[in-house]
């Protein structure tokens, strides 16, 4: 049996779930007998922490929100994946222009209240990562509040909006939002042209919220993403697909000049699919990154760089004019 401390600890982690938990569940997920578990639960009452509990065959425990909150409970895993998200956001890595003041202040907060080797484990993991900085639309809080706001509340919106016909004013029934690569999108209903569209946010300004409820229509897909995604992409597009012998991360930082998508494959290297007008200039970002790459597909842009390469070589022969 752990320690009554990090037997607490773990309760508490449990609880914070917000699940409910059935005695017995939760009994083996602490691995102690139903006795020590009751008088566990009892020590988090004497602490102020309000655990509600039915009793019965059915009886369950669950953590509810009151005058006494927990600390905040996170596994090595969650904290890690918390503090590198928000360092992420602090790099603009997400597309949304929070300050880096107010993403390093919140991971501040969360520093203080981890466990000290928790608390280490996460310097040392933000001592070794860097985040690239990529040149790429910023949508601002107050915009992405708004229209989440207004879906969930199911009201129209009004916001002005500029493409490259010009400035324009919106009324829509706002359905979901979409990040696509470097990129945030609205898909909504627009009464005005009476059709599906999606509005970059960050072409969005003044969105307000009406007092106009509708019903939600609906979608004409499935996949709004990948509807996206394949609606932006042009059918003359060139999909090209690489083995990066880089980390997916820095792969993103260091190749934001080309709209494609990364998945990792480890550590250290991770596959890219790219979308291009032509095969010329991705050669010319690999060569200016200098990541080590293996061509998946085409076989075409594989040949391309071989004919590159013969013809680049034959500048450095002496007498070649």
């Amino acid at each position: 049996m752990t320690a009554p401390r990090e037997r607490m600890l773990r309760l508490l982690s449990l609880l914070q779930t917000g699940r409910q938990w059935p005695a017995a569940e939760l009994a083996t997920a602490m691995e102690v007998p139903p006795r020590t578990l009751r008088r566990d639960i009892d020590h988090l009452r004497t602490l102020g922490y309000p655990v509600e509990s039915a009793r019965g065959p059915g009886g369950n425990y669950r953590l509810v929100a009151g005058g006494a909150l927990p600390p905040l409970m996170l596994e090595h895993d969650e904290a890690i994946a918390t503090v590198l998200g928000l360092r992420l956001a602090a790099a603009g890595g997400t597309g949304i222009d929070f300050t880096a003041e107010s993403a390093d202040r919140a991971a501040a907060k969360l520093r203080r209240v981890l466990p000290a080797a928790l608390r280490r484990r996460t310097d040392e993991m933000l001592a070794a990562v860097e985040f690239g900085s990529g040149e790429q639309a910023r949508v601002a809080p107050d915009v992405l509040n708004v229209l989440a706001a207004a879906i969930a509340a199911r009201r129209c919106i009004e916001f002005a909006y500029t493409a490259k016909g010009g400035p324009s004013s919106r009324t829509v029934e706002p359905m979901r939002l979409v990040q696509l690569g470097k990129r945030w999108y609205l898909y909504a209903w627009d009464l005005g042209r009476r059709d599906w569209r999606s509005f970059r946010l960050d072409r969005i300004t003044a969105p307000k919220t009406t007092e106009v409820a509708f019903e939600p229509r609906a979608l004409p897909v499935d996949d709004v993403a990948a509807h996206l995604q394949e609606r932006f992409h042009s059918p003359k597009s060139l999909r090209v697909t690489l083995t990066l012998h880089v980390g997916a991360s820095e792969a993103a930082a260091r190749l934001h000049r080309i709209d494609g998508s990364f998945e990792a494959l480890g550590d250290h290297r991770c596959r890219y699919v790219a979308y291009v007008d032509s095969f010329e200039w991705l050669a010319v970002v690999l060569t200016l990154t200098d990541i080590g790459f293996t061509v998946e597909e085409p076989v075409e842009f594989g040949e391309y760089l071989a004919r590159t390469g013969r013809r680049l070589l034959r500048g450095t022969e002496p007498g070649t004019s």
